[in-house]
């Protein structure tokens, strides 16, 4: 008998996120597979997503991301036999298909063996445009030996990258070849895991320097991210992203490479996550939230007229939340979170555009400049940027406002001393004698 359930399980990355929003979600994917005598031979749970660059109708290189596994189902998964080793099989969506072998070994220990994922162009939904439709699958070597009795875990991001596919893994609990039905809570780590409960603090033996200020580094290059969902295309995102970061009072400079940049995310009716991800980067979150608008009673704005001159009357989105958690060169772990953010507010429905650059400041220790910005987490259409609402920084007209304010108050102040003198005018007339 086979047992299998798939549970929603916030993901540790995400939950603060989930705490504080209570939208942005990352669910897990856990599998328990039981044998004929309702034990435990096989368990699982991680999270996981695809990255798939394909070619379009035009002969333009799309990619989409594909992070929805809702609606898996695990129809093929097994516990092995004398012939086979176990297996796990998910299937997800229109077409998607993933599958991990496990195999044992002669010496007490067992492998996760290799691992195949196959997509379907033949999706309109995830694959409007392709060029080429069918079914392809493209399979890695894993080969990674596990102790038989322990469980293998792996919180830190795995990439596996072939031909057109990037697959993504975190947050990984495995265990083929449960013994006596009882999962093994001894855990064999993964080498990012070793390396991350290893890192041993460098004290200083001599007195601090000062901060240094890193040399100033080149603009860099602009880089296209979007989030795919089962309606489509549902954020979308241009910048050239530089970050600037202060460690032990050492500051350095890094730009994101878009060609060596992973992305993911989620969109929700009240909040959006665009996730970028490298080999040095674990994970770079932007969590968008919408503002929505507070009817305000006529005679209270009259009364209040800041609150009157200040109301928006439409829905609006910012950048919400920053979240960064990466590796620098010394091995240790760099990691900041701030959800009191306000930054590039737009109209719902519209993108947000600056292409001068721009800085966020997430903490004293980290900002994010950006480049040739162009932003849109919500009511995306046909994959397609909607019109822009610019920075002030890009505005022509900009430096007309404080003119514009000048000349209107000489004009009010004109007005009332010519008032004034009108009016001492007539009651003079009033007292001249006959």
């Amino acid at each position: 008998m086979v047992c299998f359930r798939l549970a929603p399980v916030p993901g540790s990355g995400l939950l603060l996120l989930c705490l504080v929003l209570g939208a942005v979600s990352s669910y897990a994917l856990e599998l328990n597979l039981t044998d004929s005598e309702n034990a435990t031979c096989l368990y699982a749970k991680w999270q996981m997503n695809f990255t798939i660059r394909y070619e379009t109708t035009d002969k333009h290189n799309k990619t989409v991301t594909i992070s929805d596994l809702g609606a898996a189902k695990y129809n093929g998964s097994s516990c092995g036999d004398d012939q086979n080793g176990p297996k796990i099989a998910v299937q997800f969506g229109s077409g998607f298909s993933w599958i991990v072998n496990f195999t044992e070994e002669e010496t007490s220990s067992y492998s996760i063996d290799s691992i195949s994922f196959s997509y379907n162009t033949n999706d309109s939904t995830a694959f409007p445009d392709a060029k080429e439709k069918g079914v392809f699958t493209v399979s890695d070597r894993v080969a990674i030996r596990v102790p038989l009795n322990d469980i293998f875990r792996c919180n830190s991001l795995l990439t596996l990258g072939k031909n057109d596919v990037v697959q993504h893994y975190w947050d990984v609990h495995v265990q083929a070849f449960v013994q006596n039905g009882t999962v093994s809570t001894k855990e064999f780590l993964c080498d990012k895991d070793k390396t991350l409960t290893t890192v041993v603090p460098i004290v200083p033996t001599t007195v601090p320097s000062p901060t240094t200020t890193p040399s100033p580094k080149e603009k860099p290059e602009v880089g296209s991210y979007s989030v795919v969902n089962s309606n489509g295309t549902c954020l979308l995102a241009t910048m050239g992203l530089q970050l600037n970061i202060t460690h032990d009072k050492v500051a350095s400079v890094i730009n994101i490479n878009p060609n060596t940049t992973n992305f993911t995310g989620s969109c929700h009716p009240q909040t959006a996550l665009l996730r970028l991800s490298s080999s040095s980067i674990k994970y770079l979150d932007f969590v968008f939230a919408v503002t929505l608008t507070v009817p305000v009673d006529s005679c209270d704005a009259l009364i209040n007229w800041k609150l009157f001159f200040t109301q928006k009357n439409e829905n609006r989105f910012y950048l919400k939340e920053v979240n960064v958690s990466m590796y620098l060169v010394n091995g240790s772990v760099f990691s900041i979170a701030n959800n009191n953010l306000s930054y590039w507010d737009a109209p719902l429905g519209s993108s947000y555009m600056c292409n001068k650059e721009q800085t966020v400041s997430v903490s004293g220790a980290f900002q994010i400049n950006t480049f040739d910005l162009r932003v849109q987490p919500f009511n995306v259409m046909e994959g397609k940027y909607s019109t822009a609402e610019e920075c002030s920084a890009d505005s022509d007209l900009n430096f007309l406002i404080p003119v514009a304010v000048g000349v209107a108050l000489g004009f009010l102040i004109i007005v009332v001393f010519i008032s004034y003198m009108i009016g001492r005018r007539k009651s003079r007339t009033g007292y001249q004698s006959v």
